[in-house]
């Protein structure tokens, strides 16, 4: 069996269910926790593809694991399928023109993130029938990424057990395996109590919560100096205590994000960061309190399967795009400021040379796979992948789906996810993924390889960033609406 082409055949055959999938999340465009309409799409389709499937896992509605097969290996595929707002945008459409019936929109690609993911999943399982060889794949229903870190959640209700590896993919602008590790991140919420008072007439009176915040946010900046330069910490008001300046306000709140190469990193200047809330509290004669809304661990990229996973990239090779994707993606990247396109054709000189990196840029999408680079690096941001590494060996891939040089969390994210570059990513994912998973079914003991590799890094040890007394933040409404959805 030539499995390259087993896996673009069977791809191919469950075209039309997958881009339904895809199209179904992209016009929920469900934000974090309320994807009630999503996660019910893919356990339809789970079923009907023949996998057993269990939803409302880890105490969240929204969140469901399909299964298929039998014995070992386990390997489980990620998939995620949350909105974000302010970011409806019509499909395929260059132009900034948002959705009429939906203010929120997939503007980090996640429609199309769990299409692939889901692609990949049917396309071993038919692997698994057509060989009748020993394994089960797992795909995860892992909603909230964005903002309450689903994954983290499923992790600390040990759904992931009993896993012995993991893939997972993200549309981007290229195609490369991920090779670096992501932020650990943890969202505290400070909250401070004093008095009232009137301002002018009696501000001697009064205790301002308002205040002790300020003074708060101040000693966090005079910390920046003091911690490792790699950290970096966030805040916004949730609560400001009123819109009356003649009143000396008596509550108000501050969100924060905490994050750092390392979870323990994390965890450190979380504790100093109290102490700057405390001494706040202390300045204006106020109260505070605080509590942990939700964190993710650092992601750990696993050398043994990612290499698996890069060569596998290497057989599939990147989405086949043709002149019409060269157009349409040439009519967004129209939409880019200056600075960003010039940025993007540095980086891509850089890359491929002078040449190749000016060939690139006129086509407008990568139709390279980038050479593999596994650094101890650690990007910008924060994924509750972290949280899934910390516990199963995982690679993730990035694959191109949309015009070079787009911002993440953009409206034109969105117009491109539900278009024909966004429809060919998640094929090409789909593909890439299944034959990684077949690499693992054909050879297990790749398992113990990448397990071993992965006690070495953590000592078996994982502590979950959010408490067993925090729950998911799921809202009310969504449990009901999950029953009548068949959830």
């Amino acid at each position: 069996m030539n499995e390259k082409n087993f896996v673009k055949d069977a791809v191919a055959k469950h075209q039309a269910s997958i881009w339904e999938l895809q199209k179904a999340v992209w016009e929920a465009a469900e934000l974090g926790y309320e994807e009630v309409k999503s996660a019910a799409a893919f356990c339809r389709s789970l079923k009907e593809a023949g996998f057993t499937v269990e939803s409302g896992v880890a105490e969240i509605p929204t969140a469901f694991i399909g299964t298929y097969g039998s014995g070992k290996p386990v390997i489980g595929i990620l998939a995620e399928f949350d909105a974000l707002s302010q970011l409806g945008q019509e499909a395929a459409c260059p132009v900034k023109t948002p959705t009429p019936d939906n203010e929120n929109g997939h503007g980090c690609g996640h429609s199309a993130l769990g299409a692939g993911a889901f692609a990949a999943a049917v396309a071993v399982k038919d692997y698994l029938d057509a060989t009748g060889c020993s394994g089960t794949v797992k795909l995860f229903g892992c909603p909230a990424e964005e903002t309450g870190y689903g994954k983290t959640f499923m992790t600390r209700y040990g759904c992931f057990d009993g896993v012995d590896a993991v893939f997972t993919w993200h549309p981007f602008d290229n195609n490369a395996a991920w090779g670096v590790s992501c932020q650990a991140n943890i969202n505290m919420v400070f909250s401070f109590k004093g008095r009232t008072a009137h301002a002018a007439a009696a501000p001697h009176d009064g205790r301002s919560a308002l205040d002790s915040c300020e003074i708060m946010n101040v000693g966090v900046n005079y910390l920046r100096e003091h911690v490792i330069p790699d950290a970096r910490l966030h805040y916004a008001y949730l609560d400001v205590g009123g819109s009356s300046p003649n009143v000396v306000q008596d509550h108000a709140t501050l969100s924060y994000f905490i994050r750092a190469p390392k979870i323990e990193q994390v965890r450190e200047i979380v504790e100093r960061v109290k102490d700057i809330a405390r001494g706040a509290a202390l300045i204006c004669g106020t109260e505070t309190s605080w509590y942990l809304r939700t964190g993710v661990s650092n992601y750990i990229p696993n050398h043994t399967l990612t290499e698996l996973l890069y060569s596998a990239m290497e057989e599939v090779g990147a989405p086949a795009f043709d002149q019409k994707d060269f157009d349409l993606a040439a009519a967004f990247g129209k939409t880019l400021p200056e600075d960003v396109k010039q940025k993007t054709a540095q980086l891509l000189v850089k890359k491929f040379g002078p040449e190749k990196g000016a060939q690139l840029q006129a086509q407008g999408l990568s139709t390279e796979i980038e050479p593999l680079v596994i650094t101890d690096m650690c990007a910008p941001g924060s994924t509750d992948v972290g949280d899934v590494s910390y516990v199963v060996p995982t690679a993730q891939a990035m694959i191109a789906g949309m015009a070079l040089g787009t911002p993440g969390h953009t409206w034109q994210i969105s117009g491109q996810t539900c278009s024909s570059i966004g429809q060919k990513a998640v094929e090409n994912a789909g593909e890439i993924l299944a034959l990684s998973a077949i690499k693992v079914l054909q050879d297990p003991s790749i398992c113990d390889k990448a397990k071993a590799e992965l006690q070495a890094v953590t000592g078996g040890e994982y502590k979950c960033p959010i408490p067993a007394e925090v729950k998911p933040p799921v809202p009310e409404w969504v449990p009901q609406a999950a029953k009548e959805a068949g959830l």
